[in-house]
């Protein structure tokens, strides 16, 4: 299969688009098509182990670019933690994203795509660029600790993360680099830009990208689609998913799952008061804006990149996101007041992402009167927002101990203004 830019410019294959991240247009690289799975497939769906469906769905993108003993072997060390749908009422599920080793969805994301590179880079040396809003860091950081080779950039905004996800994302050394930006997000994510497009640091190295704009997160992050489906198929309802979103690479791994056959009813797009999808549904016109900060700090982002890659499955029309997706924003005051409300109702504790989420399907349900599930992608533990979560429900938050162990470790980051040469400077030292 070949995968082209969505500004059309560029093409390659699958080996090429990873290794890359970005394409030298500055669009994302998509899949000339979204593969199709058979209906042999969907009958086996609800027998099938989460690392079966991985290989499965991987294969598809793929294709012969990397031998089947080979792929099974990095599925298996990838989804190597549970992600159960957890009850919360009787039409709501939590799928729990967060029992991997950062305890935050992007363990999926960032530990294929990690395992992909060191596969296709044959041990050549390269630099990988994240930008974070908090938990994408840690998740790279982790994904990428001691491959050889392979040496990582996170940047990520001053004071905009909580106090653990810092010290997960700036307590590892070694290949791991931290370089604290005094902006925001939306800084930082330009400045990745920036750096992976440069000429100079082009010529000198071999850059690669770790956000989302790089396809080899959103391969794996429509496995859990499935395996939600595959666990919740037996209730006879249709599944609507809600989707926290900030940088949307999420709901657009869900997208390729529809598009690849799997019979999701509908999508919520919930955000918080970065409001830029669901003003763009309600008006037909996308308008980036600065982002605001908020408790809900990984979905603080104010131009969300793979917003180009939807554009590109829907052909920029703005009637087909809607056929597709609905998506409401919510304030800080209303996601504390659902913390509370799912925590006192039903026994179950919401991080300020997954409260958004319920929120956005609560939301939706207001506007649809039918029978449905809905299932929250509860992207974090409640624990990495610790300070928050206490504050809200006004009660003690039980930290486990593998993030309680980052904790205790010593911040290594390098402080920066939001200025690039100052960025290039410390790459170029390296």
């Amino acid at each position: 299969m070949k995968y082209i830019s969505t500004r059309q410019q560029e093409e390659t294959n699958i080996k090429t688009a990873i290794l890359k991240g970005l394409a030298d247009d500055g669009g994302l690289f998509m899949p000339e098509y979204i593969p199709q799975l058979d209906s042999a497939f969907f009958e086996k769906l609800p027998n099938l182990t989460l690392q079966e469906i991985g290989f499965r769905v991987a294969r598809e993108f793929l294709g012969e670019s990397i031998p089947d003993e080979n792929l099974k072997e990095i599925i298996d060390e990838v989804l190597n933690f549970e992600i159960p749908a957890v009850k919360i009422s009787e039409n709501i599920y939590s799928l729990e994203l967060f029992h991997g080793p950062t305890m935050a969805f992007k363990d999926v994301g960032a530990r294929f795509m990690a395992r992909m590179m060191s596969y296709f880079s044959e041990g050549k040396p390269m630099k990988v660029i994240a930008a974070t809003s908090g938990d994408t860091g840690s998740a790279v950081a982790s994904g990428f600790y001691n491959v050889p080779g392979i040496e990582v950039y996170i940047l990520y905004p001053k004071g905009k993360v909580s106090p653990l996800q810092e010290k997960q994302l700036t307590t590892w050394g070694g290949n791991i680099k931290a370089l604290e930006i005094d902006g925001t997000f939306d800084d930082c994510q330009a400045l990745a830009k920036q750096i992976l497009s440069d000429e100079e640091l082009n010529q000198k190295f071999t850059l690669t990208s770790a956000n989302s704009i790089n396809i080899a997160r959103l391969i794996p992050q429509s496995f859990y689609y499935f395996w939600a489906f595959a666990q919740l198929q037996k209730l006879g309802k249709p599944i609507v998913f809600s989707v926290p979103s900030g940088n949307f690479g999420n709901l657009t791994a869900g997208l390729f799952a529809k598009k690849m056959g799997l019979p999701i009813h509908h999508f919520v797009a919930s955000t918080n008061a970065n409001d830029i999808v669901p003003n763009y549904l309600e008006t037909g016109i996308y308008t980036a804006k600065s982002s605001v900060q908020t408790i809900s700090n990984a979905m603080d982002v104010g131009n969300p990149s793979n917003f180009e890659r939807m554009k590109s499955l829907f052909d920029n029309d703005v009637s087909e996101f809607k056929r597709e997706i609905d998506s409401y924003s919510f304030s800080d005051e209303e996601t504390k007041i659902a913390m509370r409300k799912v925590r006192n109702d039903f026994g179950y504790t919401l991080d300020p992402h997954g409260a958004v989420a319920y929120l956005g399907f609560q939301k939706y349900l207001e506007k649809n009167n039918e029978e449905l599930i809905g299932v929250l992608l509860e992207t974090a533990h409640p624990a990495k927002f610790v300070e928050v979560v206490e504050n809200v429900l006004k009660e003690t938050i039980e930290i486990p101990e593998k993030l309680a162990a980052f904790g205790r470790k010593d911040k290594l980051a390098t402080l920066l203004p939001n200025d690039l040469s100052k960025i290039k400077e410390a790459i170029m030292s390296r």
